[in-house]
């Protein structure tokens, strides 16, 4: 009975960690078919692997007011001296992301609401947006140095060395990186980290 206990435990153990995600930031080293060698922004050599219907993202540059009402973005934010949130990118999301407001990593403090956009008004230090979710809303501050991108389709030729990626990988219980969706730097314009 205690064997049992330990196989039930082990395959409970592993499919729990081919079911975990993570946030990959980096710079793209090598590209070779299905494989990225990517550098972490922590310094780390990373392999990630995309799946053959990977989508791949490439950023682009827009302005606060090219983004219509009703818009569904992600906002990454830090509290700003007075409290407020204060943006540090602005990007667009596709409709399946999950929507709210929670902590993120891009830097410590820091926060990402994805929602609709609502309103934007002027404010102090730029334009002050309201985001609005299912059970809440944040008024965030955009000023003129966040960056706003959204995205366009993209291809594999598009992932070359040097350009700057985010993706959420799946790690599968060999502890590789599986992907099948790839943000990626096109023109200088780098995507939301």
């Amino acid at each position: 009975m205690r064997t049992l206990a330990l196989v039930v435990l082990a395959l409970v153990s592993s499919v729990a960690l081919a079911q975990a995600t993570v946030r990959l930031r980096g710079t793209i080293s090598e590209a070779s078919g299905d494989l990225l060698k990517v550098k972490s922004r922590d310094g780390r050599d990373i392999t990630v692997h995309l799946a053959p219907d990977t989508q791949v993202a490439v950023a682009k540059a827009i302005q606060l007011a090219d983004l219509p009402k009703g818009a569904y973005l992600g906002v990454t934010s830090v509290k700003g001296p007075d409290g407020r949130l204060v943006a540090k990118e602005v990007h667009t999301l596709p409709p399946q992301a999950p929507a709210g407001h929670m902590p993120w990593d891009l830097v410590p403090g820091s926060s990402m609401t994805n929602a609709n956009l609502t309103s934007t008004t002027q404010a102090n230090g730029g334009n002050e947006i309201t985001l609005t979710y299912k059970g809440g809303s944040q008024k965030i501050l955009v000023t003129p140095q966040t960056a706003v991108v959204t995205f366009a389709p993209g291809g594999r030729a598009d992932l070359k060395p040097g350009e700057t990626l985010f993706t959420i990988a799946r790690v599968e219980g060999d502890g590789t990186f599986m992907t099948q969706r790839v943000s990626v730097s096109k023109d200088g314009v780098k995507p939301p980290q």
